[in-house]
């Protein structure tokens, strides 16, 4: 069965206003954007802390605080000045373009970078059935238009599926390159996150990556998601070494601390200088999963520890801070 972009965006039916918006939303020059994210001018720290929205799931859940908040407590409570969307926390509002125009200008009048959405629950992009494969791929445009109006670099996606090893990472690769053809009418990349399953095997999703052989696809390799199965879990640092010269973003998983400040499942000086001497220079978003503490303070401790180990690593590129709210 061969399918072209345009029985893609047809296919997506109900979309074509959702994709001409984000289109013409995005076709200013100015706010055109690299496959990869920029890197930190001379003077900023070789890599800058954004926030992850699921770090603060539980509230948001709860209702104590609003999706459309959300960049609003990340710069005010947490002096972050970059966030990563989840599409969870705003599922049935992917084509709403009045309600990602009001997410959008709360971010713009802040100053808050929109970095990317992190995209679950659209279907698996590596099912052994076809159609229902292609399904998910069409399933994934809209968030392409949204991520694009928002003025992100990346939508992050999945590699769930079904069937043996060696055959899912064809069809995920063939499902990723698929998708990265639509990206490119919005100037997006599509990044897959260690995810549990197979996906959390890094040398697996690797070669993914290898057999996708497309620019705008990419990996957000997650300092924590290396279970693959129950009693059976990835070496981490072995998996991030594996996804790194594939990184488009990084995600800075905690759960707990101890009493100094570190981490107590992931060596944080040791996470970062395999992500540094990868040659990384983008983003490194928190995102806290624990729940002995508050979200904010668990974010809170996150940001400083981020903070300690950068200075530690490269002290001549630690400068850089947003200012507390005056």
């Amino acid at each position: 069965m061969t399918t072209t972009r345009r029985d893609f965006v047809l296919a997506a039916g109900g979309l074509g206003a959702a994709l001409a918006a984000g289109q013409e939303a995005a076709a200013a020059p100015s706010s055109r954007r690299r496959p990869r994210p920029p890197a930190p001018a001379e003077e900023e720290p070789w890599f800058r802390i954004s926030l992850a929205q699921w770090s603060l799931h539980r509230e948001i859940r709860s209702g104590r605080l609003d999706n459309l908040d959300f960049a609003k407590r990340a710069k005010f409570q947490h002096r972050i000045d970059a966030v990563e969307y989840v599409n969870q926390f705003f599922a049935d509002r992917a084509t709403d373009f009045a309600y990602l125009g009001e997410m959008k200008q709360r971010a713009t009048n802040l100053k808050v970078e929109s970095l990317l959405i992190m995209v679950d629950g659209e279907g698996p992009l590596a099912a052994s059935d076809e159609s229902e494969r292609l399904r998910a791929v069409e399933k994934h445009v809209k968030w392409l238009a949204a991520a694009r109006y928002l003025g992100c670099h990346s939508i992050r996606v999945n590699a769930q599926g079904d069937g043996p090893a060696e055959e899912r990472a064809k069809l995920a690769a063939d499902s990723l390159n698929r998708l990265a053809r639509l990206a490119e009418d919005f100037d997006l990349n599509v990044l897959v996150e260690n995810h549990g399953g197979l996906s959390s095997n890094g040398a697996w999703l690797a070669g993914v990556m290898r057999l996708a052989d497309h620019p705008r696809v990419g990996t957000l390799p997650d300092f924590g998601n290396f279970r693959i199965d129950e009693g059976e879990e990835y070496d981490r640092y072995e998996g991030v070494r594996e996804l790194m010269p594939f990184a488009k973003a990084v995600s800075a998983k905690s759960h707990a601390f101890d009493e100094q400040g570190n981490e107590t499942g992931t060596d944080y000086a040791r996470m970062l200088g395999i992500v540094r001497d990868a040659g990384y220079r983008g983003w490194v978003g928190i995102e806290y999963e624990g729940e002995d503490l508050p979200e904010d303070e668990g974010i809170k401790r996150t940001r400083e520890l981020l903070e300690r180990v950068r200075a530690e690593l490269d002290p001549a590129l630690s400068a850089g801070s947003v200012p507390e709210e005056g």
